[in-house]
């Protein structure tokens, strides 16, 4: 809490000043704008100046004539002077080597060549926008040489030609006076940089220029508005950044060790406090510790021991009174787990075979349906024989179907379920369908859940082997593994897509003409009684059949037993 205190009283104090430097630096920077608008201004009246376009873009056949423009000009840039006492120097320099100075007196240098001086280029290179200048030595007047700010624009005629430039020079002294009396703290000050990192104004300029003093110019371009403090120990400063609209930044610098008074005396009055702060805590502290900690020792052991799983045990419940609630509660909580537990294992294992009944009872409804169909196909056909072999292979496969009631049956009746249905569709297709069952004997009294191999033949028939052209076949065969059983189920219909074999198994895909209602039936029945393990997979291309497995546990073999007939 000391220290806390101590550096949230500190950057409170900070946080105020920064945001009175940030103020101060914005009235600043509008100061400095009204001066840059009132020479952006007085730019933008000679540029669209029709006598400075028509003087510095003819030639004249008399030289009165000529002379008579340029003392009008003069005169001209000259009202600007009296009404700007700010302004050094008002002039045109045209491309045709003509020149017009506003301010009487003066005379050129005629040692300076005004197109190489760099207001003179960086105008041009602009193309008629306003540019200005850091503070420098103004070089072009002879045995005048003051410090200003310049501002230069290119003039352009009607026509679009290039007639010279516009320069006007603002006394550094002026900006000296407005900014030099601007104190932030006891060693604060503001200063003005361009956009090229060059100083344009510094209360102590002269130290800048013999390297005694440096800024974190780098650090001050970067920053567009805002701030940032220098990591220089006790000196480390504050830099509030403001960016102007002409290309300046004006910064306001603070000293950190001067925005909070009596650091010291702060610093030592929380650390005193801290330590009284802290010495009685630990006295509570262990006093404390002594009364809670070894009953709460031992209701950690008696934790550990329910995450083992040990739910037939009883905390003793202590004299503290926290803890004996703790205990209590700790008992109670057991006791409710174990009871839930049980009835959750309960719910999960009526759930789970209600279930497989409502899957099982969807199945036999679709079996029937599709076999009565073909059996009315063949009657209305006449084929009076093949109904009565039709219609006792469908008694035979109800019977193996139904199965007495159990869940699980022996795979040998899977197999002589799938004969049954296969013989029915064999007299319904005649030579457009055969088939081929080879599953091992080894693997026939293993158990498995009933009607699994049907919805597959069906599936491979109606959506496989009835699309393609040309006889068609299914074979169905087994494999066995150390823990598991596959029968495969193969066809040479007219296969699928990689796309419809991905989302063949999702339970809320739609399938056209019904295909996968089957199927999905089977697959969830078995990862419903064996886990999600196991189930149906298939592989499939299209024109060149599919493949199915089948794979579920091996689970408890049945007594070698003949078929019912």
């Amino acid at each position: 809490m000391s220290v806390t205190s101590y550096y949230l009283s500190r950057e409170s104090v900070q946080s105020n000043t920064q945001s009175y430097t940030t103020e101060l630096v914005k009235q600043v920077n509008k100061n400095i704008k009204s001066y840059v608008n009132g020479m952006t201004y007085m730019s933008d009246l000679v540029a669209n100046n029709r006598t400075v376009q028509a003087y510095f873009s003819s030639s004249y056949g008399s030289e009165s004539e000529e002379a008579t423009m340029k003392e009008g000009i003069a005169d001209f840039l000259g009202s600007m002077l009296v009404s700007r006492t700010d302004i050094s120097s008002v002039n045109i320099f045209g491309n045709n080597d003509r020149y017009v100075l506003g301010r009487k007196g003066l005379e050129l240098n005629p040692y300076t060549d005004i197109k190489a001086m760099k207001w003179y280029r960086d105008a041009l290179a602009a193309g008629g926008e306003n540019v200005i200048s850091s503070s420098h030595v103004q070089p072009i007047f002879k045995d005048h040489y003051p410090w200003v700010v310049s501002l230069s624009r290119e003039l352009v005629g009607p026509d679009g030609d290039q007639l010279g430039v516009f320069l006007v020079d603002l006394n550094f002294s002026v900006m000296n006076d407005m900014l030099k009396d601007i104190k932030l703290g006891q060693r604060g000050y503001v200063f003005i940089v361009d956009g090229n990192g060059k100083i344009v104004y510094h209360p102590q300029q002269q130290l800048i220029y013999s390297k005694l003093k440096s800024e974190m110019i780098d650090k001050v371009l970067a920053v567009k508005s805002g701030s940032f403090t220098s990591d220089e120990g006790r000196d480390s400063r504050m830099y509030t950044v403001q960016d102007s609209d002409f290309g300046w930044k004006i910064v306001g610098v603070s000293y950190v060790n001067e925005l909070v008074a009596n650091q010291d005396n702060m610093r030592l009055s929380f650390a005193i406090l801290g330590l009284i702060c802290i010495v009685i805590a630990i006295l509570i502290a262990v006093i404390l510790s002594q009364r809670v900690s070894r009953p709460i020792r031992q209701l950690e052991k008696y934790m550990k021991e329910v995450e083992k799983g040990n739910f037939d045990l009883h905390v003793p419940v202590p004299r503290t009174i926290e803890i004996g609630r703790l205990a209590r509660a700790f008992n109670l909580m057991v006791g409710k787990i174990k009871e839930l537990m049980s009835q959750v294992i309960s719910d999960q294992e009526q759930k789970r075979q209600s279930e497989i009944n409502a899957l099982q009872a969807q199945i036999n409804p679709h079996f029937l349906y599709n076999t009565l169909d073909s059996i009315v196909w063949m009657a209305q056909s006449n084929k009076n024989q093949e109904v009565i072999a039709m219609t006792s292979a469908l008694a035979k496969l109800f019977r193996a179907s139904i199965s007495k009631g159990e869940e699980l049956v022996p795979i040998r009746n899977e197999i002589e379920h799938i004969a049954n249905y296969l013989k029915i569709q064999k007299m319904r297709y005649s030579d457009k369908l055969d088939y081929l069952i080879e599953v091992g004997d080894s693997v026939q009294h293993f158990l498995t859940i009933k009607v699994i191999l049907q919805p597959i033949v069906e599936n491979a028939i109606y959506h496989g082997i009835k699309k393609k052209r040309g006889p068609g076949w299914i074979t169905i065969t087994s494999e066995e593994t150390e823990h598991d059983i596959a029968l495969i189920v193969e066809d040479n219909g007219s296969g699928m897509d990689e796309e419809t074999v991905r989302t063949l198994l999702f339970p809320a895909a739609k399938r056209a003409e019904g295909r996968g209602v089957g199927i999905r039936n089977v697959h969830e029945r078995l990862q419903l009684y064996f886990g999600m393990q196991y189930g149906l997979s298939y592989k499939s291309l299209p024109g060149e059949g599919t493949t199915v497995t089948i794979r579920f546990p091996k689970n408890k073999a049945a007594a070698p037993q003949e078929s019912e007939t």
